[in-house]
């Protein structure tokens, strides 16, 4: 059995809980989870690979059991949730990782390859976009509305997807057999969505989503100048982030494996089996 750690840690006063497994000499294998999870979602991926890996799955600020001041306290940025990121991996002593992204967890993951391009030794991206290409346009369109203009009326059309039916509805679509989905994984974030403060904090995440594109260039640039192993393992049916923004790497790394699962966006809860078998296979040829 794998001994799975659960500990907090304080930055710039911030509580940060992050879950953590495996050898400490081993190489380091960093999980940025997405909306609206956390490290939860890696419950079952963290003991599968911490007989090769040191896995370190931290909690954004505002998501799980990290801290999650209001926004009258904190302004709510990727920017900000990165140098979170950041420091905590100063902390723990990390100077090289290989990434893995899911949703939110890539713009996160950008920023700090960005801000130190050596750090980052290979990337694992499920359903983690990079790409203008990867954008379902029906799902964004209402929060690109929101970012262009945060009216009441924008506002309310966005509150909905904080909800349960929105939340479950992340869960379940594209899985051909919903009864693999453990109903306990969208539970456990409808109860931490629910607390106090976050429906303003989830919706500044939204408005400040548009930054990311932003980021798009700089980092297919660093993609094709650093040449880093990168794996697209995607759940083909996803609605938010299409399989196009998987094969999309190829443009700017040629060598990355894709990997296209007959599953949705939390592809963990549906294929974890298939992930990890897929993971294990692409670290051994690099």
């Amino acid at each position: 059995m794998v001994t799975v750690h659960h500990r907090t840690t304080t930055i710039d006063g911030l509580e940060v809980f992050y879950r953590e497994a495996g050898p400490a000499d081993a190489p380091v294998l960093l999980l940025l989870h997405g909306y609206p999870s956390s490290s939860h979602m890696f419950r079952h991926l963290i003991p599968a690979l911490a007989d090769r890996y040191r896995v370190v799955a931290p909690d954004h600020i505002g998501f799980g059991r990290s801290s999650a001041p209001g926004t009258d306290e904190m302004q709510y940025t990727f920017d900000r949730l990165t140098a979170v990121t950041r420091s905590l991996l100063a902390d723990l002593g990390i100077a090289r990782y290989t990434v893995y992204v899911q949703d939110y967890g890539a713009p996160v993951a950008w920023r700090l390859a960005l801000a130190d391009p050596d750090a980052v030794e290979g990337v694992i991206s499920q359903n983690g976009n990079a790409y203008e290409e990867g954008f379902v346009p029906d799902f964004w369109a209402p929060i690109w509305s929101y970012g262009d203009d945060r009216s009441p009326a924008n506002r309310a059309a966005l509150v909905p997807a904080l909800g349960r039916e929105a939340v479950e509805w992340q869960y379940l679509h594209g899985v051909p057999d919903p009864t693999t989905v453990d109903p306990d994984a969208w539970e456990h974030d409808l109860a931490l969505l629910a607390r106090p403060g976050l429906e303003a904090v989830q919706l500044a995440l939204f408005a400040d989503y548009r930054t990311n594109r932003d980021l798009y260039p700089a980092v297919q640039a660093w993609l094709r100048s650093s040449r880093v192993p990168v794996l697209a393992v995607w759940g083909r049916h996803d609605e938010i982030f299409a399989s196009a923004g998987a094969t999309a790497f190829l443009r700017d790394a040629p060598h990355t494996r894709v990997e296209l699962l007959d599953g949705g966006h939390f592809l963990l809860e549906s294929h974890l089996d298939e992930v990890v078998a897929i993971i294990r296979e692409w670290r051994g040829t690099w």
